[in-house]
């Protein structure tokens, strides 16, 4: 595991984001428009093959897993490079549900992390480059893997995914702002398990954890928004997306140091930032970097930055005193506080 190169001390909270709340919405959806020309089609013949190949999205849908794990504490993993920092962690995490995006399949598999669910969004066939990309094993090895393992995938989904997969499959729709494409979407078949996710996979597992799951707490990894500090990398292994940044703008992470980000990445963080501000919830960033809740001002009161590892800790401080509950008169007279 990589230790950071820099001092790390996260910012002061600030009570309110420096833009309005509702900027934050805006932000986040002012692509929509050319988003849906662009993959209109796609979505539309990819439903059409997915439910040829499934007969119904109802018979398989996401409703299986209602409230599997309710009131618990959930955490969900981006694909952020401050994955490398602590994602060994996850290997014990205490009973505490993981939900990852697909691109994290070949990373987390290769370090014996086993999340509860992979969360898939992209249409395009991207989604079947990134599962064994920046990976030790072949594509097939790691198709292999999934057999045991459950996948939760829009319907929109590319359908090779499907053709690939050897494991459990659970299908969402998900919500889109035009109604004449709704409605054809429909007339392939209503189908109406929806996941809202601000238009990246790391929301759908956001989503996925608080309303299907049943999860009120929330602890975010990889949710980094930005480009490593450091070496400019984009992932937590090699990929494509680091031979060339392309344009990009300034942000500030968690630590306060100023860091690079696309445009769209950052508009994905503003979606975060005004979900944690409208949403009930608790809400925890353990990224330990990154951009998700933070302004060059400070961080946003309603996103609490912690480590890993004392989250962890917080979520399980019972453990330290089991011994007491398993033998009263010969534990020690340990504590907590």
């Amino acid at each position: 595991m990589r230790v950071r190169e820099y001092i790390c001390e996260y910012q002061n909270y600030i009570m309110s984001p420096p833009v309005a709340p509702q900027q934050l919405r805006s932000n986040s959806t002012s692509n929509d428009d050319s988003t849906i020309a662009a993959w209109r089609n796609t979505w539309l013949n990819n439903i059409r093959e997915n439910k040829k190949h499934f007969g119904s999205f109802k018979k398989h849908s996401i409703g299986s897993v209602y409230h599997q794990h309710l009131y618990k504490p959930c955490i969900i993993a981006g694909s952020g490079p401050s994955l490398k920092f602590n994602y060994e962690k996850l290997r014990d995490r205490k009973g505490i549900p993981l939900v990852s995006c697909l691109h994290n399949f070949h990373y987390f598999e290769d370090a014996g992390v086993a999340p509860d669910y992979y969360v898939s969004l992209d249409a395009g066939p991207v989604v079947l480059e990134e599962v064994s990309e920046g990976g030790s094993k072949t594509p097939e090895e790691y198709w292999e893997l999934t057999k045991d393992r459950t996948l939760i995938a829009y319907i929109g989904t590319n359908p090779e995914l499907f053709k690939k997969w050897k494991g459990k499959v659970f299908l969402y729709n998900a919500p889109l702002p035009n109604v004449e494409l709704e409605k054809e979407i429909d007339d392939i078949e209503p189908f109406r398990a929806m996941i809202s996710n601000g238009g990246n996979v790391l929301g759908a597992c956001l989503y996925f954890a608080k309303g299907w799951l049943g999860c009120p707490t929330t602890i975010f990894v990889g949710a980094d928004f930005s480009f490593d500090p450091g070496d400019k990398r984009f992932h937590s292994w090699d990929s494509k997306y680091d031979m060339n940044m392309g344009h990009c703008i300034d942000a500030y992470n968690v630590f306060g140091h100023k860091v690079k980000t696309w445009q769209s990445y950052y508009n994905f963080k503003c979606w975060f930032d005004w979900v944690s501000l409208n949403v009930p919830g608790q809400y925890i960033n353990c990224t330990e970097g990154g951009c998700l809740g933070s302004y060059a001002q400070g961080n946003l009161w309603t996103i609490k930055q912690m480590d890993l590892d004392k989250c962890l800790d917080m979520m399980n401080m019972s453990n330290h005193i089991f011994e007491q509950f398993e033998d009263p008169s010969g534990a020690t007279k340990k504590i907590l506080f």
